[in-house]
Formats: C-alpha cells, structure tokens, sequence
C-alpha cells in the first residue's frame, strides 16, 4: 500500500503540473491520469481500491469487474455531472430569452442617475450567476454595461471587471451557482435548503452575500458615483418567458426535494437533467429551431469542465481511498498547533492564492476531505474550515485575471473596446475586491460557524 501511495502521489503530481503548465490541454492530462488509474485498478485490484470481502475471495475477474465499476460508477460523482448539465441548458435558454437583457433595462430606467444604476446591475449579475454560468452571465450583461459607459463617455473596464468578480463571488452561493459548490454539496450531503440554512443558523448563502454588499459598496465609491447622469434605454423585446419558469421550476424543485421522507443519491441530478431535455425539447419544438441550431446549442455547452470532472474525480478518488489525503490534513492539522484560527486562516489563504492561478475544481476536490479531516482531527466545526476552503477558493480566483474564465472573457471585451488591461490594472481592482469582500465574508463565517 506504501508504494501504491507513492505512484498515486506521483500521478497526481505530474497531472496537476501539466494542468497548470499547459491550462488549455487541461482535459487531456486529467483524462490520462484517470485512464492510469482505472488500469491499475484492473491489474491490481485491490491495490487502490479497496474491495469488499465477498469480492475479494471470488478474487479473477470479480475483483476487476468490481474495480471497474467502482471507479467509474462510485467515484465519479454523477449527481454532480447531471446538475452541472442539466443547469447549463436551462442557462443557455435562459440568456437566449433575453429576460436578462428586459430585466436590466428596467433596472436602469428605474435609478435615479447611472451610477446607482449600474450598482444595481453589478448585482443582478451576480445574482443572475447564481443560477447561471459565469461567463455567459457576462456575455450577456456585458452589452447592457457597454452602452452605458459609452453614452455617459466613460471608460468601461472598471464596469467589466466588476461584471466578471460578480458574477465568481455569487457562483458559490448555492448548490446550483458553480461546479465548485455543487462539488461541495455532494461531499458534505448538503441538499439546496442546506446552503441557505443548516443546523439552524446562516449557511454558505448569507455569508457570500456579506461580500456582495461590500463588492457593490466598493465599486460605488471607486467608480459608479462619477456617474451622475440619468438616461433611460429602451426596453429588450422577450422571445420567451418559457426558460425563466424552468429556471424557477429547478429551484423550486431542488428547495421542496430537501423536504421529502428520503433520500435517493440521484434524485437532484436526474430532476435537473429531466428539465434540461424538456428545454430542449420546447426550443427544437416550441421555437421552430432545425437540427443543426439545437446541435449546436448543446455543442456550445461547457463540455470541457464535464470531461475536465470525469478525470479529476477517479484521480482524486484514488488519492483519498489510498490515504494520502488524510496524511495531508493530519500534517497541516499538527503545523497549526492546535490553533482553530490558525486552521482557519491557513484554509482560507492558501485557498485564495491557490486559486487566484489555478483552476479551483481540481483543488476544492482534493481539498475538502483534507478540511473535514482537520476538523475532526482538531475536534472543530467542520463547516468552519469547509466553508473556509470555498469562499477562499472561489471568491480567489478574482485576484488575478485569469483565475476564472470570466475574467479572460471580460478583459478580452475591454480589449476588442479600445482599452487593453494589464496584470497591475486587474490586480489594482480585483486584488482589492478579493481582499475586501474575502475579508467580510470571512468575519460573518467566523462568528457565525467558530
């Protein structure tokens, strides 16, 4: 077992260098890795992991059969994927809508001057992400920022980037906000309601809203109150009200699925999924689209990070069933000293660094039982260093401008507008919105879970 950890902690090694080396090969290196180890499971089937006795004494093709199941059908967190795809359909129809676009021309033609207004659309958009896709959340709002900047004559990067951190900070939400959370609920157990309430006090949702005001009242006074004019727009035409009520039917569905006598580990994936195809079904159908326009609606999804998590979950399922993880979380829990804050702080920063460069998917996977395993190593509230270790790794990756693909869309817009951004110009406004609204949403996080 000693040197099977040694080439599992190789593996991932070399799989994570290459992921951060060469970030738009990503899926190649994970799907390699996990093709390892699922063949080493075949060869030496108990060696990562471990099988049942039953399975063990049939030992032959039993043990290889069950190896191969259990990697790909246990390991690979299906609830995850089928929410995860079954969201980003109902997404895309959602800003296909154009409900988005009517929403925020209301809200400008409602504020007293610009500067409020576009305050207020920092905030739809962020909670508009909390549902759907980042960067399509940009893509969208994007215009709607565009237009205003342009008819007051100002400058829009300051407005993108702040469409871009919005969009990340509330992403992490709830259970449906970004694959990061719902990666979180599927490790922790928590159902929709959790995120809003759990254990009878606020959960994840009220402490990221604590840095959504502090980000809204951060770009208020670094920009938005320049804008003094008032100007009205006019008003989107809808196509369809039809994907808002599936979106509203999910979280409704998801809200009263926590309610009921039991607990089937698929039930959440597969109810999201079956609304997906119904959106599909209504935009082929309802909307008179040809085979070609529904392909490439589905073509147009976000495959990369479904192929991305296939890989991360079998490599990172071997690296905790051979035991390195709690190797790891015992480690960091003896350089704190004990210390509920110092594990605290270590969590949330390496976090906030971590994911400020890298991609925050395969690190909340390897991270999470390395937390839950602190606290309980610690004898601490293990939504302390949990829920640490996702703000921090979400709330991150706006510290630079590529720590989420949303910052590259949003710099790529400013770009093709005439007003090309440096690393120094992000870090100057997005390191001080991660600090700040990290810093807020860490205070509430301790008072309310320490």
């Amino acid at each position: 077992m000693l040197q099977m950890k040694w080439i599992v902690l190789i593996l991932a090694v070399v799989m994570y260098l290459f992921v951060i080396l060469f970030q738009e090969k990503k899926v190649w290196f994970t799907t390699a890795a996990a093709l390892i180890v699922i063949a080493l499971g075949i060869i030496l089937p108990d060696a990562i992991f471990p099988l049942p006795d039953a399975v063990k004494s049939a030992g032959g093709a039993s043990s290889r059969l069950y190896s191969l199941w259990h990697t790909t059908g246990e390991i690979i967190n299906w609830n995850v994927i089928m929410i995860y795809l079954g969201s980003m359909v109902i997404a895309a129809l959602f800003i296909y809508s154009k409900v988005p676009a009517r929403i925020a021309d209301a809200i400008v033609n409602s504020s007293r001057n610009t500067g409020l207004a576009m305050i207020a659309i920092l905030a739809m958009t962020g909670i508009i992400s909390i549902f759907v896709e980042n960067v399509a959340t940009v893509l969208v709002m994007a215009p709607i920022a565009l237009a205003l900047c342009k008819k007051i004559k100002m400058n829009p990067t300051n407005f993108m980037i702040g469409l871009a951190v919005m969009s990340n900070l509330e992403g992490t939400a709830t259970l449906v906000g970004d694959p990061p959370s719902m990666i979180f609920a599927a490790y922790a157990n928590y159902n929709f309601n959790d995120f809003f309430f759990y254990n009878g006090k606020f959960s994840i949702f009220w402490i990221i809203q604590t840095g959504l005001v502090t980000g809204c009242i951060f770009f208020y006074f670094y920009f938005a109150r320049k804008a003094k004019a008032k100007i009205d727009v006019e008003k989107t035409q809808v196509i369809s009200w039809f994907p808002f009520v599936l979106l509203i039917t999910m979280i409704l569905g998801l809200a009263g699925a926590s309610f009921l006598p039991f607990e089937w580990p698929y039930l959440s994936g597969l109810y999201v999924l079956t609304l997906g195809l119904i959106g599909v079904a209504w935009y082929w159908g309802k909307q008179k689209k040809t085979k070609q326009e529904v392909l490439t609606l589905v073509k147009e999804l976000d495959w990369e990070t479904i192929f991305f998590l296939f890989g991360i979950f079998i490599v990172v399922g071997a690296i905790q069933e051979v035991g390195l993880l709690m190797d790891f979380a015992s480690f960091l829990s003896g350089v704190t000293g004990g210390s509920e804050f110092a594990a605290f702080v270590i969590i949330l920063v390496v976090s906030i660094v971590i994911s400020g460069f890298v991609d925050n998917v395969p690190y909340i996977i390897a991270m999470l039982p390395v937390a839950g395993g602190m606290a309980e190593n610690m004898g601490i509230n293990k939504e302390l260093l949990m829920f640490a270790l996702l703000v921090g790794s979400c709330l991150g990756g706006n510290l630079t401008p590529f720590g989420a693909s949303a910052n590259v869309v949003s710099m790529g817009i400013v770009k093709k507008e005439g007003y090309p951004l440096k690393f120094s110009g992000w870090l100057k406004v997005g390191g001080v919105f991660t600090v700040l609204t990290t810093a807020a949403a860490a205070c509430v996080l301790w008072l309310i879970w320490a």
